[in-house]
This record gives C-alpha cells, sequence and structure tokens, in this order.
C-alpha cells in the first residue's frame, strides 16, 4: 500500500491562504489532489490540514482531509502525526502548492524507492538554472545518487566544480519509508536544519541515508507556488498545462 500525505497550512508567510487561492476555478490544493489522483500506484490521497477552512472546503468536495495540531514546525512534522492511523508500504509527501506536478513522476518515485530499500528517504531532483532563489532547496550528492546536503544557497563551488550549467533542486514530493518518518520525528532539529531552514537535513545530521534521481518537470524552473510572482507565473502557464484537460471543467 503506498498512501499519498498532504500537509496543508492556512497561513504561509509568504502567499495567505495559499491552499484555498483559485486558479482556474479550482482552489491550488484541488488541482495537486486531482493531479495525484491520475498516479497509478498510489492507493488513497489525505489531507493533513491545520486549519478548519481547508478541512471544511476539502470535506465540502468530498476530499479525504485530517485536522492535525498547528503547533507542527513542518510538513514532514504534520504528516508524521498521522501515520498511526494508516498502514503502508511508503508514505508520499507531496506539498500542497505542487501546482505543476506531473502524476508520472509520482509514479517513477514510487518505483525507484521500492527497488531502493537502502534509503530512508528519496527527494527527486530536477535540473534548475535559475540563480540566487532561496525559495528552491538545492541538492549535493556523491557518485551513488545519495544526498550529502541541502541548502537554500547556490552552493557556488560545487557548481563551479561540476562545470554544468545547473544545480539539482529539490523537488516537493518526496517518499519515507514509514518507520525511517516515524524515526525522523523523534530526532531534534539539528544545527545545519536551523541553519539552513531545510528540514531533512535533520535526517543526514543523523545518518539517514537519502536517495535522489533525476526527474523531469512539466516546465522548466516552475515547480510549486511560493510567493505573488509564482502565482502571477502559473495563471499563466496552467492553460499550457498537458494533463489540465484530464479534470478541469
Amino acid at each position: 500500500m503506498v498512501h499519498v500525505l498532504i500537509p496543508a497550512r492556512l497561513k504561509s508567510k509568504r502567499l495567505n491562504n495559499k491552499p484555498l487561492i483559485k486558479i482556474k476555478n479550482l482552489a491550488l490544493i484541488e488541482h495537486v489532489i486531482e493531479r495525484v489522483k491520475m498516479s497509478k500506484l498510489v492507493d488513497s490521497v489525505i489531507v493533513c490540514a491545520d486549519d478548519k477552512k481547508i478541512f471544511n472546503y476539502l470535506k465540502s468536495k468530498n476530499y479525504q482531509c485530517i485536522m492535525t495540531s498547528k503547533k507542527f514546525k513542518n510538513g514532514t512534522e504534520r504528516i508524521a502525526s498521522v501515520i498511526k492511523k494508516i498502514k503502508s508500504n511508503l508514505i508520499v509527501d507531496v506539498q500542497c502548492d505542487c501546482l505543476f506536478l506531473d502524476p508520472k513522476e509520482i509514479d517513477k518515485l514510487i518505483k525507484f524507492h521500492l527497488k531502493n530499500q537502502k534509503f530512508d528517504i528519496v527527494i527527486p531532483h530536477i535540473k534548475f538554472t535559475k540563480k540566487n532563489d532561496i525559495n528552491a532547496v538545492k541538492v549535493v550528492t556523491d557518485k551513488n545518487e545519495k544526498i550529502i546536503f541541502l541548502s537554500r544557497s547556490d552552493i557556488p563551488s560545487y557548481f563551479r566544480y561540476k562545470k554544468k550549467n545547473y544545480f539539482k533542486r529539490h523537488e516537493d514530493f518526496i517518499s519515507f519509508k514509514p518507520k525511517s518518518l516515524k524515526k525522523f520525528t523523534r530526532l531534534k532539529a539539528s544545527k545545519n536544519e536551523n541553519f539552513e531552514n531545510v528540514e531533512l537535513l535533520r535526517a543526514i545530521d543523523n545518518n539517514m541515508s537519502i536517495g535522489t534521481f533525476q526527474s523531469k518537470p512539466l516546465f522548466q524552473n516552475v515547480s510549486s507556488i511560493n510567493t505573488t510572482a509564482d502565482l502571477k507565473r502559473a495563471r499563466k502557464l496552467i492553460n499550457k498545462c498537458p494533463i489540465l484537460k484530464k479534470y478541469q471543467k
């Protein structure tokens, strides 16, 4: 069994009420749910909400939603709070603002992780060329595609060493072994996690194994919606999305 959990926080610092912002007559989080539901390998999609506005809205649309505490510091802690109620071989964490998520890439992630059980966590990455974007987490890997560091900076020394005109960017859908997700939430926040504001550095700092593979985005350098500029651009691109017609009225 594979379950997708979508953490949804109403009051984003960069874009307030983000999950419920309407794009083409659907709330942002509805776009994400509908894309995930197109996956061939996902058994259920559950939103983990921190606010009654999200919960009531999704229930009115007959989506699965669980209310969680407002106390959690990040989405990983939020989804971990509900896994005791779920039996699963893998838990896939999908961020609620992945407007242009390709369901084929979710299936690719699931297949990769089931085949590579040595990894506690798997984070897909994409080629990314935009510089000085602190909203994009960059990935540093070893020769075996094991992640050894994550940063919001451009990691310039790594960039020059590789002599390539792109970074590896952390995608916003991640898979966990259930026991690894439970272990993660029992760990204290690490220094690197606090310094970089990247929660999964906690796993690396505690010798958990994180793997990666290259994913293919629907649009280059466009993935999640973090700012008003992202939202404006997304509203222009949404009509060009190749899977939009499958669910958009």
